[in-house]
Order: structure tokens, then C-alpha cells, then sequence
């Protein structure tokens, strides 16, 4: 038999369930029956020397996980972080798991747990976005002063997989916008040839594009900063083709909004035109990757794709056979400039010489 007095079993979690001074008290306990025992003779402890008079003044007070959660989520994820409703979507995940649990009474062992539980549901990239989640949200805990100390932060990542950034050639980008449905080739284009991220293309609004001086005005980015996206001919051509139905360039006009994603007709496209392991942000490294071959330096891409620090960019800086062989020119040609100015320099001294020889 798995329940006993005051100790409930339910869903692989004990809990306590007893009555003192006529308030009952029921609280997550552990995950086995031992540590179940160990709790409830804790917190009849406590409880009996709250009557007693013997509870530390600074004793901080009792709080449950997923009402600190809800409240963390109001106070400041939507008030401060971009990615709240991210968060928001963490915390669907991880209310649950630490239900009946008091905030001061989790610990690394409970999030080691709910890693193995995660890690057999969704990637080790998600897991560890949520963990990250959670250390922040107790991290918030102690500034707040509802627990003294973070318990799980040194809780270590799980170890993602490396996803090998796919740069398309010239001839796949050409297959892939023929096949491309006639509502994706135009944000294809644009992908390519601004390197905007994908959320960033599918919420574009016509005023934030100055076809007369030829940019797009990014003010949602990710890094938080606004920034302008030069325009080539290509996307500016496409952007003038589509007709205005809306304020927002790629309108849905069943929701009224903007398009919220692609990902099926981005699939269809890559699978006629037979490119396997691509992903719609590989677009964004397909276009930093041309800019850097085709000559520009790594500061002008770094503007135009927003990013933070040059060592973000550094990464399309692919070195090919091509480019060490043009680099290697300049030097040939720096070298044959110096040998002229040398030769110059020496002739009328050897002139000299001679003429005193004679």
C-alpha cells in the first residue's frame, strides 16, 4: 500500500496531509516514502514551535512555487524580458512538476528530475531554456527576499547537439525560390537578401520601409536595438510587387495579421527542390556568408545583421581556397610595389658609382 497517515501518494510524488490547530496543511514531500516521513516529522516540528513561540524572526515566509511563478511572470518577465511569452511557455511545463512544492523546499535534486523527464520529451536546447528559465525566476527569489539563497545555481546544463550551419550554393538558392510557392518566394528573397530574421520579415509593416532612400527600419530586433537594412534591387523590386492589403507586408487576412510562420510551405519548398537539413534561418547564414565572400568586411555585415559584437560575425568568415589564394596576391602585389620603390631608390646610386668608377 502505497499511502499512510498524512502521507499521500500521487503521480511518482508524496505529499503531506495533516491538520494542526485546525488549519490543514497539505505539501509536497518528496519522491519517496522515507523522505515523505523525514518532511512530515519536519513540519510538524515547525509547526509546533511556531505555537511554542520558537520560530526565528527572520524566517522567511512559506511560499508555493507556482504562486511565485505567476507572479514572477507579471512583475517581471512582461515588464522587462522580450522573450516573456517564451517564458510563459516554460512555466506550462514547470508549474506542474513542482505543484504543492514550496519555493525554499526545491532543490538541485527535484530540477535534476524534472531534467530527465524533459530531456525524454523535447530537445536538450528546450530543456536547458527552461532550467535557465527557473534559475532566473529563483535568482529574482532572493532579490525579492522569499528565499535566502538560489538552491540550484549550480545545476549544470545538459549538452546540446551542434547543428551544422547550412550555406546554400548559388544554383540551390535559384532551385529553391522556383520551387517556392508564390506566397513564400517574395520572404525567400527577402531572407536572402537582407539576412532579417524570420520573425522580423513575417512582421514587417509598409511604413517601415523608405523605398526612396532605400532601407528597411528594423525596430523590434532581438538584440533590442533598432537598426536600418539597406535594400538591393532584387527586394526592392519584390517589396513593390506585392499589393498593400494591410499595414503589414505579409498579411493573413483569415487572422487579420500578420503571418505567423512558414515552417509547412518552407518544408514543401526544400523538399521538391530536394535540399535536405535546411532550415529557414539558414537563409540568415546563407546571406552573411555571400556578403563576407563576395568582399565585405565584417564590420558592415555585423551592422546589417544586428548583431551585438563583431565575434557574432566572425563565424561566416569561412576561408576558402579562392580567398587565401587573393589574399596571398595582395601580398605578391604589395611585394612588387616595394621591389619598384626599392629599385628606385638604388638606380641612382649605382649611377653614381659608375660614373666616379670612370
Amino acid at each position: 500500500m502505497k499511502s499512510e497517515k498524512n502521507l499521500k501518494f500521487r503521480e511518482g510524488k508524496w505529499y503531506l496531509d495533516f491538520t494542526f490547530q485546525g488549519k490543514r496543511i497539505r505539501e509536497f514531500a518528496g519522491y519517496s516514502k522515507e523522505q515523505a516521513r523525514a518532511t512530515l516529522a519536519k513540519r510538524r516540528i515547525e509547526k509546533l514551535n511556531e505555537k511554542l513561540g520558537f520560530v526565528k524572526a527572520n524566517k522567511k515566509p512559506d511560499v508555493l512555487f507556482e504562486k511565485f511563478a505567476d507572479e514572477f511572470l507579471e512583475l517581471y518577465s512582461k515588464q522587462n524580458r522580450r522573450s516573456w511569452r517564451r517564458d510563459e511557455a516554460s512555466l506550462k511545463n514547470l508549474k506542474p512538476f513542482f505543484k504543492d512544492q514550496l519555493l525554499q523546499d526545491i532543490g538541485p535534486e527535484d530540477v535534476e528530475r524534472y531534467k530527465a523527464k524533459r530531456q525524454s520529451e523535447v530537445s536538450a536546447a528546450t530543456t536547458n531554456r527552461e532550467v535557465g528559465y527557473l534559475k532566473t525566476l529563483f535568482n529574482k527569489a532572493v532579490e525579492w527576499g522569499r528565499i535566502e539563497a538560489n538552491p540550484i545555481s549550480k545545476v549544470k546544463k545538459l549538452r546540446e547537439a551542434n547543428f551544422k550551419e547550412r550555406i546554400l550554393t548559388k544554383e540551390e538558392a535559384k532551385i529553391l525560390l522556383e520551387m517556392a510557392s508564390p506566397e513564400l518566394k517574395p520572404i525567400i528573397i527577402l531572407a536572402l537578401g537582407t539576412a532579417m530574421r524570420k520573425g522580423e520579415i513575417l512582421s514587417l509593416k509598409w511604413e517601415n520601409i523608405d523605398f526612396h532612400k532605400g532601407f528597411i527600419f528594423i525596430e523590434d530586433s532581438k538584440s533590442g536595438r533598432s537598426r536600418n537594412v539597406p535594400i538591393n534591387s532584387l527586394v526592392f523590386e519584390t517589396l513593390k510587387e506585392i499589393p498593400r492589403r494591410s499595414e503589414f507586408v505579409f498579411f493573413n487576412a483569415e487572422t487579420g495579421s500578420h503571418i505567423k510562420d512558414v515552417k509547412t510551405a518552407f518544408k514543401g519548398a526544400c523538399r521538391r527542390a530536394e535540399i535536405k537539413g535546411l532550415r529557414f534561418h539558414d537563409l540568415r547564414h546563407t546571406s552573411a556568408s555571400w556578403m563576407v565572400m563576395g568582399g565585405a568586411d565584417l564590420v558592415t555585415v555585423s551592422k546589417i545583421l544586428g548583431h551585438s559584437s563583431i565575434q557574432m560575425t566572425l563565424r561566416y568568415a569561412h576561408p576558402t581556397s579562392e580567398s587565401m589564394r587573393k589574399a596571398v596576391g595582395i601580398l605578391a602585389e604589395m611585394q612588387d610595389q616595394t621591389r619598384q620603390k626599392v629599385d628606385m631608390i638604388e638606380m641612382p646610386r649605382t649611377v653614381t658609382h659608375l660614373n666616379t668608377y670612370n
